[in-house]
């Protein structure tokens, strides 16, 4: 009984500990986030000076595998960018709907025979399609399977620029997102990737790259995918890019420099996550060969992006992230506690592996340990359910003031009923929603397996449909 006692003594510093150093490292990335958005805020006008009289040519790049509902909203959203200079490149990786039907129709694409030079590993093309509208290149390669990181590899290698940009094919950017996530690379020469900011398209209204209209959806677990975003871009991200640490930059919309990349081998075409996978390996490869490089993070690109609005699809895509950040963990496990990364190592790295990685096992651990307490009558039941709630009630303070600072930030109006619903919401993300992505995780590696030419899928709408 006295070294079960002692054991649950144990038990209960370490969750203390661990807690403690979660809610300090939430409450730190929000401030630091905020204040970080404020300073972004009154930089607007300085960048706006700049951004006419310089621009680097970008090469956007959009996988497709069975997107026949919006790849050509997606697409037409492109043609809308206020940028000088870009090509868009399409690569459909063997859809099995009207994916490339549907682009045919839309656009006056040509058949063309035209070279591709291989710098990347990746499946044989079938035929390539080429089109200009509006003075802009477009590019339609249909490809065999080979899944999202090898269609990127050979969009990469059709790509004429020296910037490439990823995006989802599901995907809106506004008007002025090619001139917000170059600012980074036009002010500092050394920046190899760059983030930009992913919101929940299911929630905004737009008309040629502009946003009319903002509201939380109807649909409750899509409102809490919203509040979720906004939490995790505006906290981890924006704190990480502070000393060049993040580790992960969105497959939904990305920047990288094209040389950079394909000296370091491009897209994982094995990995469930090659998004955070290629900045990883760019991380390594930058400091294995000693070169000046920055990785950074840019709140005011704007990408709005689909999320699911099935339990069932959101599990199947939070499953599919969690294999990923599995992966790329144990592929560059050499990072952990190692000094020639710095920060990345003690801090980055640390956190995803602490609060991302082992949090499902140190949740299970958690329960066991509950039992183990009520079958001895050690637990204390009013005080468990008064420190859950607590703890709750400060992640929904946490997550309501990212909320509210995005809306801010952006200029954006609310109704007073969302007001009163993001409250809720936020509530009921503490307390609901978070269990659920921690049964996924907890869940994710029972019957895992290494998976090839994988694409994740969700049920798509239209953008009209939205609302």
């Amino acid at each position: 009984m006295k070294s079960v006692e002692l054991f649950l003594d144990g038990v209960g510093i370490f969750f203390l500990i661990y807690l403690f150093l979660y809610t300090t490292y939430l409450f730190l990335s929000v401030l630091i986030g905020a204040l970080q958005l404020y300073k972004k805020d009154q930089m607007t006008r300085v960048r706006n000076q700049l951004k006419h009289e310089y621009y680097i040519p970008i090469s956007i790049l959009v996988p497709a595998y069975n997107e026949e509902v919006t790849i050509v909203d997606s697409i037409n959203s492109l043609l809308k960018l206020d940028y000088t200079l870009y090509e868009i490149i399409i690569i459909d990786d063997g859809s099995k709907d009207n994916t490339v039907k549907n682009l045919l129709n839309a656009f006056d694409f040509v058949k063309v025979n035209r070279p591709i030079h291989l710098r990347l590993k990746c499946q044989k093309h079938k035929i390539i399609y080429e089109t200009k509208v509006n003075n802009i290149n477009i590019t339609l390669i249909s490809k065999n399977n080979g899944g999202k990181g090898d269609s990127l590899n050979m969009g990469i290698n059709a790509s004429r620029f020296p910037y490439f940009i990823c995006i989802d094919a599901d995907s809106l950017l506004q008007s002025d997102s090619l001139e917000k996530i170059i600012q980074p690379v036009i002010e500092d020469e050394n920046v190899v990737a760059v983030g930009g900011l992913i919101r929940v398209a299911q929630c905004v209204e737009m008309v040629n790259g502009k946003v009319l209209g903002y509201r939380l959806p109807v649909d409750p677990l899509v409102s809490m995918q919203v509040i979720e975003y906004d939490r995790s871009f505006l906290a981890s991200r924006i704190l990480m890019d502070q000393f060049n640490g993040n580790l992960i930059i969105s497959g939904a919309f990305g920047l990288f420099k094209k040389d950079i990349v394909i000296a370091c081998g491009g897209y994982d075409t094995s990995t469930l996550g090659e998004d955070m996978e290629l900045v990883v390996k760019l991380h390594v490869f930058c400091r294995n060969n000693l070169i000046n490089y920055s990785i950074r993070y840019e709140p005011n690109a704007i990408c709005w992006s689909q999320v699911p609005s099935s339990i069932k699809d959101l599990m199947k895509q939070r499953r599919r992230w969690f294999l990923g950040l599995f992966q790329s963990m144990l592929k560059y496990h050499r990072i952990f506690l190692n000094l020639r990364f710095g920060l990345v190592s003690f801090i980055s790295y640390m956190y995803y592996l602490l609060f991302e990685l082992l949090s499902p096992v140190i949740e299970v651990f958690g329960i066991l340990t509950m039992l183990l307490a009520f079958g001895y009558g050690y637990l204390n039941f009013p005080f468990m359910i008064e420190f859950l709630l607590l703890y709750s009630i400060y992640g929904a303070i946490l997550t309501i003031t990212a909320f509210y600072q995005r809306i801010y930030t952006q200029n954006l109006k609310i109704t007073p009923l969302d007001t009163i619903k993001a409250i809720f919401i936020c509530l009921l993300e503490s307390l609901f929603f978070r269990y659920i992505l921690a049964f996924v995780r907890t869940t994710a590696l029972i019957g895992y397996k290494k998976k090839k030419h994988s694409w994740g899928s969700i049920k798509r709408v239209k953008q009209n449909d939205f609302h």
